[in-house]
């Protein structure tokens, strides 16, 4: 009988659900494009043969989770009877396993449902490693040598914006303020923004009432939705304003809604009211549109969290597209992915302010922004990273927010899973809280 270990499980076999939540019947989520979300995941397990799991999700917004459990099964097989030291000894070699697929990666290349599902799966492999070793994500990432960071990372197609010797060069540069990041982030929590005031559904007395709630428990970011009638964006804009103050933050969010020109002249006139940044003004692929955008307007620009892979923030760089990027933890390929960013962004001294909401976003990408602070970033000026208020209940260990500040997790692993009985509740289309939605409908 083959020994059991502990430390390097042998992966046994993988589960995909497939789940989603309502959150449309209470309009959470809705902005000028995504008017009727409900916030979903692609969820996966590795089961091992060990006292461990490995839990990841790509967040979707309900129609199409379908697509990407079955591109979640279909990648499972690289995976399944496997040790987990063969993956993560090289994890930009299994990386590549997963986006080489000559057939499959026709599908993408590196972008779409194919992408989403090896964002799930690079997750779970990334929270089993770290409950094996004991360690929150950050912390996994944080006590790394800079030489095993560099082998997380493929570096394909962005050698031109960075090198894996520069890559290299910054982590060791970056190390020696380690520590002394670490204790202010104890003491004082990762600053944070909330975008649940501000949702394009909400009627103006809830958005009032929101911001004072929000004043009330410390929060001095506040997310706006646009993209509607001109004057009311306006208006919504001015009454967030009134009730934030005029030294408290306000960023907007278009959600892609506007053409080149227009966005240009929308937001030159909510110019008035100054925000912080103006998000996702065009179409997210649009890489020369928001070049121009942001040398034709007065308002800083933030975008990334549709952004496909690498090479498309690397454009967007080099582009001088960007303000403000926003990297997502799901839609790029997982951790690794994600790291090549943080370093990018770091060589063109770009802010990383992570997009976070939905289904395990918060959660996930914490761990992201606490180790780009403690790793890669010159400081914590002009970064945030989003907090929506909704679906935590859902997940064994929930983000805590302490007057407007992510606390550090401290429980192994990734944040990830989710428990047991939201698994059967909401799975979808046979959990209980879809039958009785449907039986609603057919009433």
């Amino acid at each position: 009988m083959e020994k059991l270990n502990l430390s390097d499980p042998k992966i046994t076999d993988i589960r995909v659900i497939d789940l989603r939540f309502p959150t449309s019947l209470q309009q959470i989520g809705s902005d000028a494009v995504n008017k009727d979300p409900d916030y979903s995941a692609a969820y996966c397990i590795l089961e091992t043969d060990a006292r461990v799991e490995g839990h990841g999700l790509t967040f979707t917004l309900g129609r199409g989770t379908e697509l990407c459990v079955s591109a979640i099964r279909y990648l499972g097989r690289l995976v399944r009877g496997r040790r987990l030291s063969s993956l993560t000894d090289d994890m930009a070699a299994f990386s590549r396993e997963l986006t080489r697929d000559s057939q499959f990666r026709w599908l993408g290349p590196e972008k779409g449902v194919v992408h989403l599902a090896t964002a799930a799966l690079l997750n779970a492999v990334w929270d089993l490693y770290a409950r094996t070793q004991k360690k929150p994500l950050w912390k996994l990432l944080a006590d790394f040598e800079p030489e095993q960071i560099i082998r997380s990372i493929d570096f394909s197609y962005i050698t031109d914006a960075i090198t894996p010797g520069e890559a290299l060069a910054l982590l060791k540069e970056r190390a020696s303020c380690k520590e002394a990041r670490l204790a202010a982030l104890e003491r004082h929590g990762y600053p944070a923004y909330t975008t649940s005031v501000g949702w394009f559904g909400f009627s103006d007395d809830k958005v009032r009432r929101l911001c004072r709630e929000g004043l009330r428990q410390g929060w001095t970011h506040f997310k706006l939705k646009v993209g509607g009638d001109p004057a009311d964006d306006l208006r919504r804009a001015r009454l967030v304003r009134g009730e934030i103050g005029p030294t408290n933050k306000l960023m907007m969010d278009a959600n892609q809604k506007w053409e080149v020109e227009e966005a240009i002249q929308r937001t030159n006139e909510l110019a008035e009211v100054d925000p912080w940044w103006m998000e996702e003004p065009t179409s997210p692929d649009d890489i020369l549109g928001h070049a121009r955008i942001r040398r034709e307007v007065s308002v800083r620009i933030a975008t990334g969290e549709h952004c496909h892979n690498r090479v498309m923030f690397k454009q967007l760089m080099q582009a001088g597209a960007m303000d403000v990027c926003q990297i997502d933890s799901c839609r790029l390929a997982g951790v690794n992915e994600n790291l090549a960013v943080l370093l990018m962004a770091a060589k063109f001294e770009i802010p990383v302010c992570p997009h976070a909401g939905g289904v395990g976003l918060c959660e996930c990408v914490q761990h992201l922004a606490i180790f780009d602070y403690l790793c890669v970033s010159t400081s914590l000026e002009n970064r945030v990273t989003e907090f929506v208020d909704h679906l935590h209940e859902h997940f064994v260990d929930p983000v805590r927010i302490v007057n407007g500040h992510y606390v550090l997790p401290q429980q192994p692993g990734y944040s990830t899973e989710i428990r047991s009985e939201t698994l059967v509740t909401h799975s979808y289309p046979d959990g209980p809280v879809w039958k009785e939605i449907g039986d609603h409908a057919r009433e």
